[in-house]
C-alpha cells in the first residue's frame, strides 16, 4: 500500500560530514523548528517549518513531535541476531564464549521456527532502540538467514547479512564444507542481495573456523559478486590471534589471512581490529577495508581497547557497532556511552557531535550507503528516529540545566536508552508503536 505524505514536525539535527572536533558547527544542520516532508518510504524535503508547507503539501498528515528530537535513524554495523539468548554470558575470555555460550546457541537455527521466532524478536528490538540499519550475522544454517531475509523485507528494512561460512573448529551441528558453504551462500545471495532494501554480506565466520579451501571459495564469491559486503572478525583476543598464526603460519599477521584470499576492499566489514600492527593498518587504509569498533562486546569479554586515534591516523575507515551478543546492549546510544568510556582509557577524547556523526552518518559511510541512509536528505530513505532527553526523571531534571545542543546529546548518549526513543520511523511508516508490523 502506498503511504501518503506525512510532515515530521520537530528539532531536525543532520549531519553533512565528519565533525572536526566538539566544536565544528559547519558538519551538521540543526533546525530548532523543523519538518521532514516524507512520502512514499522516501525524504522529499528538510526545512524550516512553516504553515505554506500545507500548501505544497496538500492533504499531508502534520505529525507535531515537538520539542523533541529527530535524526536519521541510527544504524548498527556488527550485529548477531541468533545470539539474542547468548547476551550475558558469563566466560573468562573469548574462545571460552564461544564454545561454552554460542556455539551451543547457534545450532538450534537449524530450526526454522525458532529462526523465524527470533528474527522477529530481534527487529522489534532493533526498533525500539532506534535502530533502522544493521551488518548481520545468521548461523550456518540456511534456514537463519532465510528468516531474517524474510522478515526483514516483511518490515521493509534496510539490512545486510549473510550465513556464515565454517568448516572447521566448531561443533559438528555448525559446520558445513567448502563446496555446500560456497553453494548454499551463492543461492542466498542470488534469492536477497537487491531484493527490496536486503544486501547480502559474504560471511566467513572468522579465519579460526574457515580453511584455506574456504576462504579460497568465499574469494571466488567475491570475484562474482564485486558488489556484496564481506564480513567477519579479526583480532580481537590475544588468544585468537595465536590461533589465527598457528593455522595460517606462512602469512604476515591475521588481517594478512584477508588480505591473501582477496577479502579485503571497500565493502569489507572487519569486526573487532583492536591489537593491530602497523602493516595491518595499512593495508585497510591501502585496501578501504572498515575496522569495525565494539565498544561493549571489547569491554564484556575482556578483549581490548580499540585504538581510534591511532585508525585515524593510518586514515582507516571506521564504522561502530553493538556486536550482541557479546555485546550488552541494542542501543547505539548506550554503545557510544561504552565507546566514550574506552576511548578515555586511551587518553582520546569522543566529543558528542562526533559520537552522534558516527552512529549515523559515519556508518552510512562504513557501508558505502552515505546517499541513502544516516542523512535526512532529499531522496534518503525515510528511515527516521525521534528522541526525547527528558524520558526519564532524572534526564528530565538534569535537561533544567542543559544549554546547548551537544550538552543534550551527551546526556542522551550518557542516560538514554529505549524510553528516550519516541518513535522510529521504517521506510516512513511508525514502526516502534507497533512492533511487528
Amino acid at each position: 500500500m502506498a503511504l501518503g505524505k506525512t510532515i515530521l514536525r520537530g528539532r531536525v539535527l543532520t549531519f553533512l560530514d565528519e565533525p572536526n572536533g566538539p566544536d565544528d558547527h559547519s558538519s551538521y544542520r540543526y533546525i530548532e523548528d523543523g519538518a521532514v516532508l516524507v512520502e512514499g518510504g522516501t525524504i522529499v524535503s528538510v526545512g524550516e517549518w512553516s504553515p505554506a508547507l500545507m500548501l505544497a503539501a496538500p492533504g499531508a498528515e502534520v505529525i507535531d513531535h515537538r520539542p523533541h528530537l529527530i535524526m536519521p535513524g541510527f544504524i548498527d554495523t556488527h550485529i548477531h541476531y541468533p545470539q539474542m539468548q547468548v547476551v550475558g554470558s558469563y566466560a573468562k575470555d573469548l574462545l571460552e564464549w564461544l564454545n561454552t555460550y554460542t556455539f551451543i546457541e547457534e545450532q538450534r537455527f537449524a530450526d526454522a521456527g525458532h529462526a523465524a521466532r527470533i528474527a522477529s524478536a530481534f527487529f522489534d528490538e532493533l526498533v525500539r532502540y532506534g535502530t533502522t540499519t544493521a551488518a548481520a550475522y545468521c548461523t550456518v544454517h540456511p534456514a537463519s538467514a532465510e528468516a531474517f531475509f524474510a522478515e526483514a523485507e516483511r518490515r521493509d528494512m534496510r539490512m545486510i547479512a549473510g550465513k556464515v561460512m565454517m568448516d572447521r573448529n566448531a561443533p559438528e551441528g555448525l559446520l558445513d564444507t567448502p563446496q555446500t558453504g560456497y553453494d548454499e551462500t551463492l543461492a542466498l545471495l542470488r534469492k536477497w542481495d537487491g531484493k527490496g532494501r536486503l544486501h547480502y554480506a559474504i560471511t566467513p565466520r572468522f579465519a579460526l573456523t574457515s580453511s584455506p579451501e574456504q576462504l579460497e571459495m568465499s574469494q571466488d564469491l567475491a570475484r562474482q559478486f564485486p558488489d556484496a559486503y564481506i564480513q567477519t572478525h579479526v583480532n580481537e583476543s590475544v588468544g585468537e590471534i595465536a590461533f589465527a598464526r598457528e593455522l595460517y603460519p606462512n602469512l604476515p599477521d591475521y588481517v594478512g589471512i584477508y588480505e591473501h584470499y582477496g577479502l579485503l576492499g571497500p565493502k569489507t566489514l572487519l569486526g573487532h581490529c583492536i591489537h593491530m600492527q602497523d602493516r595491518e593498518i595499512e593495508m585497510l587504509y591501502e585496501t578501504g577495508s572498515v575496522a569495525v569498533f565494539c565498544p561493549t562486546s571489547n569491554l564484556f569479554i575482556g578483549s581490548g581497547l580499540f585504538d581510534r586515534a591511532r585508525m585515524q591516523k593510518g586514515n582507516v575507515r571506521i564504522g561502530v557497532a553493538t556486536d550482541i551478543g557479546g555485546g550488552t546492549s541494542y542501543s547505539m546510544l548506550r554503545t557510544l556511552d561504552e565507546g566514550y568510556k574506552v576511548l578515555q582509557l586511551k587518553g582520546q577524547r569522543l566529543s558528542p557531535i562526533e559520537s552522534f556523526f558516527m552512529m549515523t552518518l559515519g556508518n552510512a559511510r562504513a557501508l558505502s550507503l552515505e546517499h541513502t541512509i544516516g542523512v535526512l536528505a532529499p531522496q534518503a530513505d525515510a528511515d527516521i528516529v525521534v528522541l526525547d532527553a527528558r524520558a526519564t526523571p532524572s534526564m528530565a531534571l538534569k535537561m533544567e540545566q542543559v544549554e546547548t545542543l551537544s550538552e543534550e546529546l551527551f546526556l542522551l548518549q550518557t542516560c538514554g536508552d529505549d524510553r528516550a526513543v519516541v518513535e522510529t520511523y521504517v521506510a516512513g511508516r511508525p514502526a516502534k508503536a507497533r512492533p511487528g508490523t
